[in-house]
């Protein structure tokens, strides 16, 4: 498999991960939620990189 499906993968895991979380604790500024929050945003930074890099190539 591809490093792209693989992000891609692990970036579906953390939405449904993060829309748990929201559901559960009902507060955004929850540390649970704003780490699970950066997280997912840690990896869409690396996806949009990856993705940014091929189609300048």
């Amino acid at each position: 498999m591809s490093k792209i499906y693989d992000i891609e993968v692990e970036i579906q895991n953390l939405r449904e991960n993060l829309t748990e979380l929201i559901a559960q604790k009902e507060n955004l500024l929850d540390p649970q939620v704003i780490a699970a929050s950066k997280m997912l945003d840690s990896i869409l930074n690396e996806y949009s990189k990856i993705i940014n890099d091929k189609v300048e190539k």
